[in-house]
């Protein structure tokens, strides 16, 4: 004779269930990335990168968008602190303005590592992931010296609140021939697309006799390019930039985008998840975690284009 089990022992087991259920959910560990915005493709290139990995290794992703607030930063990596992640991976708006909420993470025994934007080498952060942003600027002005014939006027659009797109300008700036280029001088497009597009029609205006622009990041490049195309001035101007969109792909069709830096934006997601994880599981991880760059020209285009499809 089989007996029913008892609605109490039934319901003991079903407790028993959901306990066990709750201690497997908190063995996994939760990691945050604190992003800039999911505006540009190349942060949510990011994100997918990172989630990507944080399937592949069976943990939890969270990402916080700052909407270019570093404050909002600052206060989303304390409220990560005391939600008890494991990890934190950080895109800084202003370098350093996080590092307080950087080192009372660190002195929480949490773990922090840093995207694309560079931290104070000081700082306790354990490791920094991107490209060698001044390096990539000044490969860009060798490019630049070399294809652009005679003397040229150049105008930069960049992000005076961007640490890293700082140090891009300053890094091709530097690299340019001096006996042949002439800047005119810099415009703030802040990071944001319509702001950058207003800069670069000013500058375009200031300008009439300007012959190039370099733009130090996507939404400065997108607003380069929507301006060039608004005021007509595609046989006169030659823009160079970072970070591929689809509209960079057509400017390059159209012969008047004549480079673009393109980053790895989804490596960098998925490094800096797999460096938390390696750190959460007691592993150290290098200092330095380097992702290549490449130059995207008519002559290579072709093998960009599946991003945008």
């Amino acid at each position: 004779m089989t007996m029913k089990p008892t609605r109490r022992a039934f319901g003991a087991g079903v407790a028993a269930c959901l306990l066990a259920s709750t201690a497997l959910a908190q063995e996994t560990p939760t990691f945050a990335l604190v992003q800039i915005n999911q505006q540009a493709l190349f942060f949510n290139e990011m994100n997918r990168g990172a989630q990507e990995a944080a399937e592949a290794a069976g943990v939890n992703l969270v990402i916080f968008n700052a909407n270019n607030d570093s404050a909002a930063q600052n206060s989303a990596i304390e409220t990560y602190i005391q939600e008890g992640v494991a990890g934190l991976a950080v895109v800084a708006i202003d370098v350093n303005g996080i590092m307080p909420a950087v080192e009372q993470a660190d002195a929480a025994g949490i773990p922090v590592v840093a995207i694309d934007a560079i931290l104070p080498e000081d700082g306790p952060q354990k490791a920094q992931i991107g490209v060698d942003n001044a390096k990539a600027g000044a490969d860009l002005a060798a490019f630049y010296n070399e294809n652009m014939t005679g003397a040229s006027k150049l105008g930069i659009v960049g992000a005076l609140n961007s640490y890293i797109q700082n140090v891009r300008k300053d890094g091709f700036e530097e690299a340019l021939d001096g006996d042949s280029v002439t800047v005119a001088g810099t415009v703030d497009g802040q990071n944001v697309q319509d702001v950058a597009l207003a800069a670069a029609e000013n500058l375009i205006t200031a300008n009439p006799d300007l012959t190039a622009i370099y733009a130090t990041g996507e939404p400065a490049l997108m607003g380069a390019i929507a301006a060039v195309s608004s005021q007509g001035k595609q046989d006169a101007l030659s823009v160079f930039g970072w970070d591929l969109t689809a509209q960079a792909i057509d400017g390059i069709d159209d012969g008047y985008v004549k480079a673009v830096i393109q980053q790895d934006p989804a490596g960098m997601g998925a490094a800096a998840v797999e460096a938390l994880v390696a750190l959460h599981a007691g592993e150290s991880v290098e200092a330095e975690i380097s992702v290549p760059v490449t130059i995207v020209t008519p002559e290579n285009v072709d093998d960009f284009r599946s991003l945008f499809e």
